[in-house]
């Protein structure tokens, strides 16, 4: 790779051990996807990691957060200390919440462990959003902005919606590139890899996040890493809605970029989308397309549900309101639990409104911080779960092994209440 001055500095250790192990990373990076060189970056969504098991099982052992991130950030066997972040850094989930940590299941040094990472974030500045949405919460990079993301569902967004440039980074790079301001330019950083690659042509309206999640999950399947170009979309999508379809398409095919004709902003044309080149093959989403996505989706049998888990993405204050509208005045099932993920701020908007006690005093839970997908935490005895989430939907039964159930909002919302199973295709 070919680095400048600053960049040579750093990695030969003149500006602290810490950014030289984070500049040796990025360059065996680069050099390993044949990155010709690095590109700056002043924003960065990552953290600080150590893989769930190791957390659970050696939580207690643990003495110095600094050693967790030279380890699993870094790849150092040696521990660094961790200079302040050069570059302006949002948190990623964390493995619990730590208002019901005890509900979740989580043992005292797992939360304890992670009280201490928190403090560490503090320490070094990193901005604890805490959330797989950051652009929920304030972080909204600009088109053609060069980011350092991780977590799939907020970098489809990034840059698709957005405009963005990031590619689906990992725990290392985004610790690295925190440091240091730089990730190597390759993948969609360049404009040649944004063009889209499969023309897909939808052939019915689409009226609802359930219609966008069937969408992405039934095209991510058959393009894969590839980037879609959606025609004949009839209606514009709300922030939710594309939060959901970027989520499915990631899930079931791991696309980290998709344009939508009239729409997005690289795609106010075929030509634009394309860049003049013919799509590599032409795709179809019509009705029973979407039903065969929903069929995919629901590898449920037993009509009881002991879990609803909404949020995944984390929800916005627009869909705690939707929720609201159908929970006031309700009661969740006594053999349900009903489980609602957001990230601090919206809750503190849901406090603000009355939602919050609407929520509560339906017997839910609104729930801050993480979601079962990454934390792996399930109401005890579970084994059906509902959700209105695509990505949950694919991922509960690979992970848990749990029957899941995959509907609109109504259908989870009636299931919590009802503590029964549904919903249908309509």
């Amino acid at each position: 790779m070919i680095l400048t001055s600053d960049e040579q500095t750093m990695l030969k250790g003149r500006e602290g051990v810490a950014k030289q192990k984070a500049m040796e990373l990025l360059v065996k990076y680069g050099e390993a996807l044949g990155a010709e060189r690095m590109v700056n970056t002043n924003n960065v969504f990552g953290g600080v990691v150590a893989p769930i098991p190791f957390v659970r099982k050696f939580a207690a052992k643990v003495k110095d957060i600094d050693s967790i991130f030279s380890e699993f950030n870094l790849d150092s066997g040696n521990r660094v200390t961790i200079p302040q972040v050069k570059v302006f850094t949002c948190s990623f989930l964390n493995s619990l919440d730590p208002d019901h940590w005890q509900m979740m299941g989580a043992n005292e040094s797992t939360y304890k462990l992670q009280m201490r990472m928190e403090k560490f974030c503090r320490r070094i500045g990193i901005n604890l959003t805490n959330t797989c949405a950051p652009y929920l919460v304030g972080n909204v990079p600009v088109k053609g902005e060069h980011c350092a993301w991780l977590e799939s569902s907020a970098v489809v967004y990034c840059n698709s919606v957005l405009g963005a440039r990031t590619n689906t980074e990992g725990w290392e790079s985004t610790g690295a590139a925190m440091l240091v301001g730089k990730i190597p330019y390759w993948g969609y950083h360049i404009d040649e890899n944004r063009l889209g690659t499969h023309l897909v042509n939808v052939d019915i309206n689409l009226n609802s996040v359930m219609d966008w999640n069937l969408l992405g999950y039934y095209i991510g399947e058959l393009v894969q890493e590839q980037v879609p170009v959606f025609k004949g979309v009839r209606s514009i999508p709300n922030l939710n809605e594309l939060k959901s379809f970027g989520a499915a398409l990631a899930s079931s095919g791991g696309t980290e970029m998709y344009h939508i004709v009239g729409i997005t902003p690289e795609a106010h044309n075929i030509n634009e989308a394309f860049g003049n080149k013919k799509p590599v093959t032409t795709l179809y989403f019509g009705k029973s397309e979407r039903e065969k996505a929903y069929n995919n989706l629901n590898s449920a049998k037993d009509q009881n549900v002991d879990f609803v888990t909404l949020g995944c993405p984390h929800y916005s204050i627009e869909e705690v309101w939707e929720v609201c509208k159908l929970l006031k005045g309700k009661y969740v099932s006594t053999n349900t639990n009903l489980w609602i993920f957001m990230s601090r701020p919206i809750k503190a908007l849901a406090d603000r409104n009355g939602y919050t006690e609407i929520i509560t005093n339906a017997g839910g839970y609104i729930m801050t911080d993480t979601c079962p997908v990454y934390s792996q935490l399930y109401p005890k005895g579970t084994k059906v779960v509902a959700t209105d989430s695509a990505k949950q939907a694919h991922y509960t039964p690979a992970v848990m092994g749990f029957e899941t159930w995959y509907g609109s909002l109504d259908d989870c919302i009636q299931a919590a209440i009802s503590g029964e199973w549904r919903g249908e295709l309509k």
